[in-house]
């Protein structure tokens, strides 16, 4: 009996940190843009911060696509994905925490049929392309019990794609718009 309590209290208190962390980086992001000054810690920052809200979305991308621009595009990929693999525990968490809490709303109702079909190869997917889906996959994956190792190195891959490409372009505009400045 006490054991339950214990364990509902702490599922509960994961949900509230998941969503006190989401809201204070929200309010806050404006004085995060600085960190980019710090190079490629900075970008790791930002991308951590900037995963860890949950549902609202914040400009990792345009991070990253500077990011290449100005450093190298390879070393800003993977630490732009490593930062938002961490990032995205906030939405894991959330899930985990708030598995009785979660209203099943139709998106999510949505990704979690695809999570039923296609497994992890939906975080890894969902992960890729830019879309504000994902933290209803984050909150899916830990309400399921997939295994946050598992999370962490699907959602991994899934953002390296997405923030190599991202940072590769960013570094070809550079000497696109110079051709023309």
């Amino acid at each position: 009996m006490l054991k339950g309590i214990i364990k509902k209290q702490s599922r509960l208190f994961v949900l509230v940190f998941a969503v006190v962390l989401s809201v204070l980086v929200f309010f806050n992001r404006d004085k995060f843009v600085h960190l980019e000054s710090y190079g490629y810690l900075g970008i790791f920052l930002i991308s951590i911060l900037g995963n860890a809200t949950i549902i609202f979305p914040m400009p990792v991308i345009l991070t990253a696509f500077i990011g290449g621009g100005i450093f190298n595009p390879l070393l800003v990929g993977l630490t732009t994905a490593l930062g938002a693999g961490i990032g995205e525990l906030t939405g894991y968490l959330a899930g985990f925490g708030g598995r009785v809490a979660i209203k099943k709303s139709e998106k999510l109702l949505r990704v979690e049929k695809w999570m039923d079909k296609y497994g992890i190869w939906a975080l890894f997917v969902l992960a890729v392309i830019p879309n504000p889906v994902f933290d209803l996959a984050g909150i899916v994956a830990g309400a399921t019990k997939i295994p946050v190792w598992k999370f962490l190195i699907v959602v991994w891959l899934g953002k390296l794609v997405k923030f190599m490409t991202i940072s590769y372009l960013g570094a070809g505009s550079v000497g696109f718009l110079n051709k023309f400045l």
